[in-house]
């Protein structure tokens, strides 16, 4: 991790009062946000609206929360009852050579952006990316037959209408010190959460949720990620199978990881008793031949959005660990309720 990463976890994550140094600038930060959103939600600022329900996976905190696993989740249950699903992202840490930016297999994660290329291999689902969300959403009606958007970490993108929201929380870091960046790890106030469709934690409930929340408990649902088969980080290493355990293997062990909370998948290497040695890089990191150089003699075990990027090193061995997400039963009846709703609505109006 970056030493900038580095201390702002320490301060958000853990008591420090240095936190306090930033409480001017998360005054500010905080009335920006609140200002900004009165304009959409009170009309003074024209949002998008779509023609197809639109569904919103985000959270209300920096880094990692697992939103990403409940998009796929959610594309899968969508295309199960059959709907088709798209899905918009930002693109974050891509740079495609213009937007919108439809993505295909062939794409490299410094184009689209680890994510959207990741959701994409592994659902099919067509994904575009724009730094302007609502473009995409244009191009996706235009040149893909869709009729359900997902819009990934886009809670806060308001300029693009929605139909349901998702807010998505990491049941075992919560909110951190609770406050507003860069005091803390918030992008809006904790209380935003009583004005989503369901919140999804990851982890569970107890972990996270105080009574001084005020949130129904019906508006809640219990996530946890389920490691799937492991998979070869190059098609060429053949088969699933795994080199790396037992007596016979004699190379050190590395596992990467550059996601929003590293330490997550250290311990599910740990549950499945995978002696290793741990390697974290900041959430998005883009791997460069100077950082996987002392990884070549030994196994590399790393995340599926990780795998995106470390796949073009054709001189690394080893696999990626996909994660499954398995979500409380009835958010998919929530949610389906919600678009019966649009439908509804949209029916009456033409």
């Amino acid at each position: 991790m970056t030493v900038l990463h580095r201390f702002f976890n320490s301060i958000w994550y853990q008591p420090n009062a240095l936190a306090w140094l930033f409480w001017p600038l998360a005054c500010v930060f905080g009335c920006l946000v609140q200002h900004r959103r009165r304009q959409y939600l009170g009309g003074k600022k024209a949002a998008f609206h779509p023609a197809v329900p639109v569904i919103v996976v985000g959270n209300i905190s920096v880094g990692g929360t697992g939103k990403t696993p409940v998009s796929i989740w959610l594309l899968e249950e969508l295309k199960r009852r059959g709907l088709r699903p798209g899905l918009v992202s930002r693109g974050y840490g891509g740079k495609a050579p213009s937007y919108p930016y439809l993505v295909s297999e062939t794409d490299e994660a410094s184009v689209t952006g680890d994510e959207p290329l990741m959701i994409h291999l592994r659902t099919g689902v067509p994904v575009v990316v724009d730094p302007d969300r609502s473009s995409a959403v244009r191009y996706l009606l235009r040149e893909c037959d869709v009729n359900v958007i997902i819009s990934d970490d886009g809670l806060q993108h308001y300029p693009l209408a929605r139909t349901v929201e998702l807010a998505i929380v990491d049941g075992s870091r919560g909110f951190g010190n609770g406050k507003l960046m860069p005091m803390g790890p918030l992008r809006e106030p904790v209380a935003r959460l009583q004005t989503v469709d369901a919140i999804v934690v990851n982890g569970g409930l107890d972990h996270t949720l105080g009574q001084n929340l005020q949130i129904p408990a019906d508006k809640c649902f219990d996530m946890t990620l389920q490691p799937g088969a492991w998979r070869p980080l190059h098609t060429r290493a053949g088969d699933d199978a795994q080199p790396w355990r037992g007596d016979e293997c004699h190379l050190p062990v590395h596992a990467l990881a550059g996601i929003g909370h590293p330490q997550r998948f250290f311990q599910t290497l740990d549950q499945l008793q995978i002696p290793h040695q741990p390697h974290p890089f900041p959430d998005h990191h883009d791997y460069t031949e100077l950082d996987v150089e002392a990884f070549e003699s030994g196994w590399v075990l790393t995340t599926e959005k990780d795998a995106v990027k470390l796949r073009k090193f054709a001189q690394l061995k080893g696999a990626y660990l996909p994660m499954n997400a398995r979500v409380q039963p009835g958010l998919i009846d929530v949610i389906i309720a919600r678009l019966d709703d649009f439908d509804r609505h949209h029916r009456h109006l033409y």
